[in-house]
């Protein structure tokens, strides 16, 4: 499939009306999990692709580039609305982050497995460690809270077990920038990877700075405020990776690819009928932004798109949600590595003195009173021991325990 060969349809004649995206919800009982996981994705995505038209608007002088950014932007918006409407009413918030986190899982393990450039995949393979502990700590609260064991939710695709610890995870800010990656320098996937992961993480943290008052409970409120910082440090990172010296047109045509390649890749690997002709309907729409995307790129770049894809501009491997149990665990074996500037360096190897270990504990205080620590005390005290769904013994044999909540790996020379 070549987005750039397919007929696109006149951009004006893509809107829809409102019963077109007031659609019925999936039903939370019987959703396929990746089902889940997708809407949570295109939502991610669109809302990105609307911040990007938003933010080049504001630094721009001429309003036929405004115009024209807002044409895309609206029908952006309406394909969010829509996505945004297959959230059943009776799924509460707590149950659709375990969504959230099981596709920062998947997604992030299924895309660090194809990526080319290390630099990279490490950031891939170092974030997961921490979504996956993010995961564990949201199902022990549902759990503790709500008497709803997690592994129903994730469809026992995704392992749900400690990673880095997530007292482990406040690092220095200087500590989350990365090296850019040069678009040109680099195969195409990487940039569909950074585009597509960049967007994932930046709703997730999204979500959880709108959520994280409204929590019904104390415990909540601060488990959620207390990882919603940990993504803010995610989205800085893979934010780092993206190359800033790219025009905004080009920016654009990009972002435009991603959602063709995502929407289609949706297509195809969509089980819902119903849901997979929403996928196939926003492709098509998709094609009429990409189309009028590169018709501003030659007009105020003089540039055409074989120029940002030399290559030709085929779809690479479609994206498919498959169950990744075993690569994360092999990712688990470095969950004691923390970040040292624009790299990584296991803890106990970082000096005594590094910036590291004073932000951490000057934000956390005594981390026997951070929520992500306390869901997993209460837990261990009403039930005996931690919620976890793993089908074999944790690979780190710090992390095996399940009576005592361990916060010093990853944080603690020596632990």
């Amino acid at each position: 499939m070549n987005p750039f060969q397919e007929k696109a349809k006149d951009i004006n004649k893509t809107y829809k009306n409102w019963k077109t995206i007031n659609v019925r919800p999936y039903d939370k009982e019987t959703v396929d999990p990746y089902t889940r996981l997708r809407c949570i994705l295109m939502n991610g995505t669109e809302f990105e692709a609307i911040w990007n038209t938003v933010r080049y608007t504001r630094h721009c002088l001429n309003n036929d580039v405004r115009r024209s950014m807002a044409l895309i932007r609206r029908g952006e918006q309406q394909q969010q609305k829509r996505i945004a409407a297959l959230k059943p009413k009776n799924e509460s918030i707590l149950e659709h982050t375990i969504g959230y986190e099981q596709l920062a899982v998947d997604l992030t393990a299924i895309l660090a497995q194809r990526e080319k450039n290390g630099y990279v995949k490490k950031q891939m393979d170092f974030a997961l460690l921490e979504d996956f502990d993010h995961l564990y700590r949201y199902a022990d609260l549902l759990d503790l809270e709500r008497g709803i064991h997690a592994e129903r939710l994730v469809g026992s695709y995704t392992e749900i077990m400690p990673g880095r610890p997530t007292v482990s995870e406040p690092r220095h800010p200087c500590d989350d920038v990365r090296f850019y990656i040069n678009n040109y320098l680099n195969d195409p996937i990487t940039r569909l990877n950074i585009g597509i992961i960049t967007a994932a993480e930046q709703q997730t943290m999204n979500f959880y700075l709108n959520v994280a008052n409204i929590h019904e409970s104390e415990l909540g409120r601060k488990l959620y405020t207390e990882i919603a910082m940990i993504e803010e440090q995610h989205v800085t990172g893979y934010g780092c990776l993206s190359d800033p010296s790219v025009s905004m047109f080009d920016c654009m045509v990009m972002h435009e690819y991603t959602e063709c390649y995502l929407y289609w890749s949706c297509y195809q690997d969509e089980k819902d009928e119903r849901i997979k002709e929403i996928w196939l309907m926003h492709f098509e729409e998709e094609l009429s932004h990409l189309h009028y995307a590169c018709g501003l790129l030659e007009k105020y770049d003089g540039k055409v798109w074989q120029q940002l894809f030399p290559e030709g501009g085929d779809f690479p491997e479609l994206l498919k949600f498959t169950p990744q149990k075993n690569y994360v665990r092999e990712v688990l074996k470095s969950v004691r590595l923390s970040g040292y500037s624009e790299g990584f360096e296991e803890v106990d190897k970082l000096p005594d003195k590094y910036r590291f270990f004073l932000y951490n504990r000057n934000v956390q205080g005594n981390v026997h009173g951070c929520a992500s620590h306390s869901v997993i005390e209460r837990h261990i005290k009403k039930y005996g021991k931690d919620y976890r769904f793993e089908e074999k013994a944790h690979p780190v044999r710090e992390l095996k325990e399940r009576i005592k909540d361990n916060t010093d790996v990853a944080r603690i020379k020596g632990a």
